[in-house]
């Protein structure tokens, strides 16, 4: 199953009663919109808000960390899926709360789940109705998760990675923050970027109009920082977000095998003692 869903399927997916919409916005670093509000204003109808601060650890002080499958699979079910439920994310605005929203479920073992290329924007284009209000609410299920742990790298994970050099680190982050140009959003994180990482911003899968570029691309992309069928990337970025979106774009080119680093930058620069580079990709 891909993970995008052009424009020309969603009148066929709109008639279907078995499909869950959940919308996914959230606001990235520098956007000061308030996406709760944004939901309420305009989205599909008889989709839910999916609350990214709601579906993280609540454990951690990192941003955005991911839960633990319980967490997860209580939240999950209390919006009426299961894990035969046809899932379809989609964001109104930045390409990565969707991207995330599809790693999250796909951590957990969700089969049938895609994203809207395009968000909600693509559905408006299609013609096709809105509304506003509080989301929808479902019968709770009960759910069950099936982890799938190579989706996911920790700390402790990187720093061998680092040390043996045996994968290719993807960082989406923008040039300026990768080479510590400039200082990050976060207090008390320092400048700079994983050693022996690659800076692929996340825009750069994207075209002018916020779409995945062609699969061809992004695969010559992909091959041109070190990428194989064999060297299973990781994607990393500021907390985890972004990276979803290069996550997706790997898995269009075909390079499935491959996982994110979920504590990201806030997690490798403020961690005492872990390398860092500032210099130019290798």
């Amino acid at each position: 199953m891909s993970p995008l869903i052009s424009g020309e399927l969603l009148h066929i997916f709109a008639k279907d009663n078995t499909i869950r919409f959940l919308d996914t916005t959230l606001a990235l670093p520098g956007e000061t919109f308030d996406p709760r509000a944004r939901f309420h204003d305009c989205h599909i109808p008889g989709s839910q808000y999916f609350d990214m601060d709601v579906f993280s650890d609540p454990q951690s002080s990192l941003p955005h960390t991911a839960p633990s499958p319980a967490h997860f699979a209580d939240l999950f079910g209390k919006l009426g899926i299961t894990p035969q439920t046809h899932v379809v994310f989609y964001d109104q605005g930045n390409t990565a709360s969707a991207c995330r929203a599809w790693w999250m479920a796909k951590l957990f073992g969700h089969e049938k789940v895609q994203i809207i290329h395009g968000g909600l924007g693509t559905w408006q284009q299609q013609g096709l109705p809105v509304e506003q209000g509080a989301s929808a609410t479902y019968t709770p299920q009960t759910y069950h998760p099936k982890t799938e742990y190579s989706r996911i790298a920790g700390l402790g994970d990187m720093l061998e990675h680092v040390r043996l050099q045996n994968r290719p680190i993807l960082d989406a982050r923008s040039a300026e923050r990768f080479y510590g140009k400039v200082s990050e959003p976060r207090a008390g994180v320092k400048s700079g970027h994983i050693p022996g990482s690659r800076n692929i911003p996340y825009k750069t899968v994207l075209d002018e109009k916020g779409f995945f570029r062609p699969a061809t691309e992004l695969e010559t992309l992909f091959l041109h920082a070190g990428v194989t069928a064999q060297t299973h990337p990781i994607t990393t970025c500021g907390s985890g977000m972004t990276a979803a979106v290069l996550t997706v774009a790997l898995e269009l080119a075909g390079f499935t095998s491959n996982a994110l680093y979920d504590g990201s930058w806030a997690e490798w620069g403020s961690t005492p003692n872990t390398p860092i580079a500032n210099g130019q990709n290798p």
